[in-house]
């Protein structure tokens, strides 16, 4: 009984020690995000108001976008022209350098795969898309700009991408799980560079309980609501929600980020002029994400996504 105490307490002492030691490493570099998205004009509409906040704030920002988006549909009219479709793939990246400008980012890396389509599409076989690319040759492409920017946290997607199951949001998912334990190996890709290990790695989620608040603020300030059963049905449960970020301060970001992808969102939808108004920063003015891996300590409740990381100032 005294040994296996003594090995419990020693266990404790030492994983103790190791937190305090990756607290001191995360700390002694600058505070840095990375997202990780499908195509253009995903990091707008997922996070984009959170990023914005932390840029503000001195955070280095860096967002890698896996694909070209040269599968997107033009859904806003008045960019659908032969001249547009002939170029979509210039187009889409040149409205992603606008977004990220507008958002904050510091660095803009494409991994440099072709976009998958829709499933099922002929684009899925594509030997340059995506979605056929081996999941270890993406997660050392990965690996090597998490390791080159040093970021305490990364953002990507849930497991099924809050139920839109396109191939290229769920090959992000895995690549960025694969990655966030890869980085930190020195025995995995040693060709990527020297080993980094983020302390944290979050899901961006909508939530049950935003587009609930929505929903029924709409619905008592007498306008029509977008949102049905089907939308409900899949998003993220409240409970499951670990980390709540105030963007009170930048709710108009995401608006002017979207607006920058104007092959894809038109200014005119019911949709997006729902989702920019004022009714919609009063009824929840938060972006919400799942804590999904940390090497610091696992909390609810959290409203900082460097937590126990750097401790920034509210």
């Amino acid at each position: 009984m005294p040994k296996y105490y003594d090995f419990l307490n020693e266990m404790k002492f030492c994983k103790r020690h190791l937190l305090w030691h990756n607290i001191f490493l995360y700390m002694s570099n600058k505070p840095s995000i990375l997202s990780v998205h499908a195509h253009p004009d995903d990091e707008a509409s997922k996070g984009s108001a959170t990023v914005a906040r932390y840029s503000k704030q001195g955070v280095h920002t860096v967002l890698v976008c896996c694909t070209g988006g040269e599968e997107g549909d033009i859904l806003n009219p008045a960019m659908d022209t032969s001249d547009v479709r002939a170029n979509l793939a210039e187009i889409r990246l040149e409205e992603l350098r606008r977004s990220a400008k507008i958002i904050g980012y510091n660095e803009v890396v494409m991994l440099g795969y072709r976009d998958s389509g829709m499933p099922d599409s002929p684009a899925n076989k594509d030997p340059r898309s995506f979605a056929a690319a081996p999941v270890q040759e993406a997660t050392a492409a990965l690996v090597k700009v998490i390791r080159r920017t040093k970021p305490q946290v990364i953002i990507t997607y849930d497991r099924n991408s809050s139920g839109y199951l396109h191939p290229d949001h769920l090959k992000v998912h895995d690549i960025s799980v694969a990655g966030f334990h890869a980085s930190g190996d020195p025995d995995l890709f040693p060709d990527s560079g020297p080993p980094w290990q983020p302390a944290k790695l979050y899901y961006t989620v909508w939530s049950a309980k935003r587009v609930q608040a929505l929903h029924e603020k709409l619905l008592a300030n007498g306008h029509q609501s977008p949102f049905n059963e089907s939308w409900l049905s899949r998003l993220t449960p409240a409970d499951d929600i670990t980390t709540v970020i105030d963007i009170s301060k930048e709710w108009d970001v995401r608006f002017e980020a979207l607006r920058a992808h104007a092959t894809q969102i038109d200014p005119n939808s019911g949709f997006w002029a729902v989702l920019n108004s004022d009714l919609a920063r009063q009824a929840y003015p938060y972006d919400d994400y799942i804590l999904a891996m940390s090497r610091v300590g696992f909390s609810k409740d959290e409203t900082d996504l460097f937590e126990r990381v750097t401790m920034l100032s509210q």
